[in-house]
């Protein structure tokens, strides 16, 4: 990559973040897994960094060993079978937890110290489908005509300044096939009410 431009990246959120450690305690309902839970999910975060489109696309640049430098030397890293069944039984509470300390240290930077929009903090949150499939599904899945996927409600900051994400909420499926899947609305009351639990976000003002 070039100039090492995700390296200093890296560097930089393990030091001022310590994003590293938060990975480490990630776990996930894998039997003796050949890959760490924590590999796996860096991977996922360097294909967010460059916006990858698919998950094919971040096989390519796994086969081309475009992140093999920025583990340590012998690390093996997974394919991307290995990342969606990870990605299937992950513990979102944990994910949860990262982002809540990720939050706190921004504040204690005073990062958003002049606002992002006419000198208030400000927030957006929305729904989003994250990812689904034809032929592939989990007891959280959504079901929709037979196509299985994953949503929730996401808050995240906008305007000026970096764009972090607060929090996120997902839906929880139908209980049974007479029933429906849960809307927008119930996910978004339990993700404004879990994010802003702590009162450490309560200068933020939320568009929904």
């Amino acid at each position: 990559m070039k100039n090492n431009y995700f390296e200093k990246i890296m560097n930089y959120m393990r030091n001022v973040y310590h994003i590293e450690r938060g990975i480490s305690k990630l776990t996930d309902g894998r039997v003796n897994p050949t890959y760490e839970t924590a590999t796996v999910i860096t991977i996922v975060l360097l294909g967010f960094l460059l916006r990858i489109k698919s998950f094919n696309e971040l096989n390519y640049l796994i086969k081309s060993n475009e992140f093999i430098k920025l583990f340590p030397r012998g690390t093996k890293l997974p394919q991307i079978d290995t990342i969606r069944d990870t990605l299937k039984v992950i513990g979102t509470e944990e994910l949860k937890q990262i982002i809540e300390y990720i939050v706190k240290k921004a504040i204690e930077n005073k990062v958003f110290k002049n606002g992002t929009i006419d000198g208030y903090n400000v927030a957006a949150m929305d729904g989003t489908k994250f990812f689904g499939s034809n032929k592939k599904s989990c007891f959280e899945c959504l079901i929709n005509d037979n196509h299985s996927f994953h949503s929730g409600v996401v808050l995240s900051t906008i305007g000026d300044g970096p764009k972090l994400v607060i929090g996120f909420e997902m839906y929880k499926p139908a209980l049974d096939p007479a029933s429906k899947n849960e809307g927008e609305q119930n996910a978004a009351k339990r993700l404004l009410s879990s994010a802003f639990k702590g009162g450490g976000m309560s200068t933020i003002k939320v568009i929904i």
